[in-house]
């Protein structure tokens, strides 16, 4: 399996879940020069494991005191941040009904003891390859063609969980509208094909100003893109913009058919409020709006705040 997981990104991980500590001990000897292992020896423990470390696959015991394996799937399986994980029942039954009710309940494979390792090994590479690529072409999904960041599908899923968790924790969420200012006469001055690695440049200086990992850079539509900025408030989102604009001026792209300066400059719209219940993420994207065309109104290559 060394060769295979070499093509993936990063380690594949690997929740084995068994109350028996030799069968742990036997799995995590077969995989653990190739994948992440963590181990649970109780359901609890496994819902637990599952709901914050998102592993690759799940290898399941059926039989366990307490809450036996088959109500460990039906559980991952009811719950939407765990759904989608690949489960495959390793058991000491083998008759076709157990099969039966294993698979009907959402798992992917079933393997019965006393394990085989070349089986082991060759069901937990296919179901761990279908799996990395169900997640690349989701990854792929995301994201712009021309410029590698989130595309706007993703942006309005990102910005949606970005409004419900604001809600939830009571916390101040921003938004940067930013758009190239004189984009077209950019693209009518040196081609298509040199504003199509301008948009490049721009979305790479945008991701590299942007330092913490659940913040989402995205490309809007054209030339205009957006940073979602969760648990961040006015004074923190400006500092952002700011040195958004101090960067791409470093990059000191020409711009002879600019109106405000010889090299490539943004405007940005700036958003920030507190989301309540009821209220809607659609809000705030007219609020950095408005910011982004006041921004403009006012000269171009300039930041504009608003809050509520």
């Amino acid at each position: 399996m060394s060769v295979w997981i070499e093509h993936c990104q990063g380690r594949p991980t690997l929740l084995v879940v068994d109350d028996q500590p030799i069968n742990i001990r036997i799995l995590n000897e077969l995989f653990r020069a190739d994948c992440d292992m963590h181990m649970a020896t109780c359901g609890e423990q496994a819902i637990a494991i599952s709901q914050s470390l998102q592993p690759d696959l799940i290898l399941l015991d059926i039989m366990m005191e307490g809450m036996d394996g088959l109500e460990v799937c039906r559980r991952l399986k009811s719950d939407p941040a765990t759904a989608a994980i690949p489960i495959i029942f390793i058991t000491a039954k083998d008759a076709a009904n157990d099969e039966a009710l294993g698979l009907e309940l959402g798992a992917v494979d079933y393997i019965c003891k006393p394990l085989n390792p070349a089986i082991v090994r060759a069901r937990v590479k296919t179901h761990l390859t279908l799996k990395m690529q169900g997640d690349y072409l989701k990854q792929l999904a995301s994201l712009d063609g021309l410029t590698g960041i989130a595309n706007r599908r993703a942006f309005d899923l990102r910005l949606a969980e970005a409004w419900s968790h604001a809600c939830r924790e009571g916390e101040t969420l921003s938004l940067l509208m930013i758009d190239i200012d004189y984009f077209k006469a950019f693209n009518d001055h040196f081609g298509h094909l040199e504003g199509d690695q301008c948009l490049r440049r721009v979305a790479g200086i945008l991701a590299d100003s942007v330092n913490r990992p659940y913040d989402t850079v995205a490309r809007f539509g054209g030339e205009e893109f957006a940073c979602i900025l969760p648990d961040t408030d006015a004074p923190g989102a400006l500092k952002l913009a700011q040195r958004i604009q101090h960067n791409i001026k470093q990059l000191a792209i020409v711009h002879p058919a600019s109106d405000v300066s010889e090299v490539l400059t943004l405007s940005i719209g700036i958003a920030s409020l507190k989301p309540t219940i009821g209220g809607n993420d659609t809000q705030l994207i007219t609020l950095a709006d408005a910011a982004l065309y006041q921004a403009k109104s006012d000269g171009r290559n300039r930041v504009y705040s608003q809050t509520t």
